[in-house]
């Protein structure tokens, strides 16, 4: 008896110590509830800022390059053939591609992280008192921002999603179908999330990086813009706004208008880290090295797109077209050569001197035998080229930087810098301004607009030279001038804007939304593979179906975890 009283002492003592420690909070371990604090909820808004680059090189929805240049025709996947990383081969050929590819899954899953992260801060904010948190209608429109911008990358690459937001159960995510909006329907709710944050934001932050005003006008411009040219259900464009263009035009002169941006002077400004944060940025992702993380917040997204030199060493994806090199000839006049510019490959002959070229090319394009990113001492060679008998052997220069920037960061076998990623410069909003104004039949008004990007361009050389101080090209761009140079008709006026865009633009991931924006998908990528497909032959297989390649499919992951609720896009 003894002995079993001794036995219950020692368990009752037992159960009571671990009675007292399951009361204590785990160590390392935050709930739900320590979050909202106002410390605590600064820092998920920063969360989800974080979430703008924290994609991967298998999904790089920061930079869009195998989404919007691979898929429009700017460059070719690259790499080591077509089974590196070959779903990315797949986007590019079109035919090929398939529901079930894992890396639309997984686009589709980290960009519904950053809408989450958007929506759980948002919640946490909506709660909280101004009297105890002074920034909320200031982090709430930064919020709204940040949601808008990720719902928007999934609209544009999906057309129907789930939309989702704070307000929304947890409960409640299982019910709610890809297609309970109607496209447009979903084009106002992404638009007014932007709204919101116009209407929120101050015109400054002190810190770089936030969001600001003007930044929250001009993303709302370009969803309206998109909004603007009406879809039925085969994609096909069959009305365009002149309600929502007018609005675009408006809040393009708001920006243009607010004194806080402006073209940089040089063109190669937008692509240095030494010139980032510069005036020409209106929103940008922030990277960061030696911030006190292992190995920086780097831009990941660009990771593949190194020339395969011993300085870099990885991986010669993202390899510009000869369509697109070929584009930047100019005609005696100095101007674009809109249905002629492909009749000779000076990509193939190597020939930069015998025509002339649009300065751009060589801040776009790494040329043999040509200065890499304004080095005059580092030639980019035909040997840095990964898979030059299969993509030919140039390479993407926007999103490089020389192995001697401070923003440089190998991460074996990839490179890696901190170097920012601009997703909306002010040369954008200019060329939205003159879309919507062309559309509008305003088309004359275009034309200082368009004017002021390629005086830019024009004054953008002082960079490109060789050693001995000769042009790296034969450079010759003008202005447009109506009735002197060409003829300034409204369809004239229409296809002077759309080249203008992919020349300022090229390589930087959303040419192929352009035109799918503009109703010409199909066409211009099928003329792209009828030409493209006689020079590289990884091509052999690639075709545009019209009604069913303007968007992904919904990826057949996400259809089985809705258990069918989700419904598939248009011909897939």
């Amino acid at each position: 008896m003894k002995k079993l009283n001794y036995i219950i002492l020692i368990l009752c003592f037992v159960f009571a110590s671990c009675e007292k420690t399951l009361d204590e909070p785990a160590q390392g371990v935050v709930s739900s509830e320590e979050l909202n604090t106002p410390e605590n909820i600064d820092k998920m808004v920063i969360a989800a800022y974080s979430a703008l680059g924290n994609d991967h090189y298998t999904s790089p929805y920061s930079s869009m390059w195998p989404y919007g240049s691979v898929r429009g025709g700017d460059t070719y996947k690259g790499g080591d053939g077509p089974g590196d990383l070959s779903e990315f081969h797949l986007f590019e050929t079109f035919s090929l591609n398939r529901p079930d590819n894992p890396l639309l899954d997984q686009v589709w899953f980290r960009l519904y992280v950053g809408v989450g992260r958007a929506n759980d801060a948002l919640r946490r904010v909506n709660a909280i008192s101004e009297e105890a948190y002074p920034q909320k209608t200031a982090r709430q429109a930064e919020l709204r921002f940040l949601r808008g911008h990720f719902y928007f990358l999934l609209k544009i690459l999906f057309k129907y999603v789930p939309y989702i937001d704070e307000n929304v159960e947890k409960a409640d995510y299982p019910t709610i179908t890809n297609n309970a909006l109607t496209n447009d329907a979903l084009w106002t709710k992404i638009a007014e999330d932007f709204r919101a944050a116009a209407n929120g934001l101050p015109e400054s932050q002190n810190e770089l990086g936030r969001i600001s005003k003007f930044a929250g006008k001009a993303y709302l411009a370009k969803v309206l813009l998109y909004q603007a040219y009406e879809q039925g259900e085969n994609h096909a464009v069959t009305a365009i706004n002149s309600q929502l263009l007018t609005e675009v035009n408006t809040l393009c002169d708001e920006v243009i208008n607010s004194g806080k941006f402006s073209l940089s002077a040089d063109y190669a400004s937008n692509f240095q880290s030494a010139t980032e944060n510069g005036p020409e940025s209106v929103f940008a992702i922030q990277y960061s090295k030696d911030d006190g993380t292992p190995k920086g917040r780097l831009d990941y997204g660009h990771a593949l797109n190194y020339p395969m030199n011993q300085e870099y060493g990885c991986c010669g994806f993202n390899v510009p077209s000869h369509d697109l090199i070929n584009a930047y000839k100019t005609d005696a006049s100095g101007l674009p050569m809109f249905t002629t510019y492909n009749n000779t490959d000076v990509a193939a002959a190597l020939n930069f001197q015998t025509s002339t070229f649009d300065p751009r090319l060589d801040h776009t394009v790494a040329k043999p035998g040509a200065p890499f990113k304004y080095k005059t001492s580092f030639l980019y060679q035909r040997t840095w080229s990964r898979a030059p008998a299969i993509y030919d052997a140039f390479a993407s220069m926007k999103e490089a930087v020389t192995p001697d920037d401070a923003s440089f960061q190998k991460i074996p076998p990839f490179i890696g810098s901190s170097k920012n990623w601009q997703i909306i410069r002010f040369a954008d909003v200019l060329l939205w301004k003159a879309e919507a104004l062309i559309e509008l039949n305003r088309s004359l008004e275009a034309v200082p607009l368009i004017n002021q990007v390629r005086a830019r361009a024009n004054n953008s050389k002082a960079l490109l030279k060789t050693a001995n101080g000769n042009p790296t090209s034969n450079y010759n761009i003008q202005l447009y001038q109506p009735g002197i140079n060409c003829d300034w008709t409204p369809a004239y006026a229409r296809q002077a804007m759309r080249f203008e865009r992919r020349l300022e633009f090229a390589t930087e991931g959303y040419h192929f939304f352009d035109l799918v924006r503009w109703g010409i998908a199909a066409k211009t990528m099928n003329d792209y593979f009828n030409t493209e497909k006689t020079r590289v032959a990884h091509l052999a297989d690639a075709r545009f179906t019209q009604g069913r390649d303007e968007y992904f499919p919904i990826p057949l992951n996400q259809i089985n975890f809705s258990s069918g609720l989700y419904k598939q896009n248009n011909n897939w």
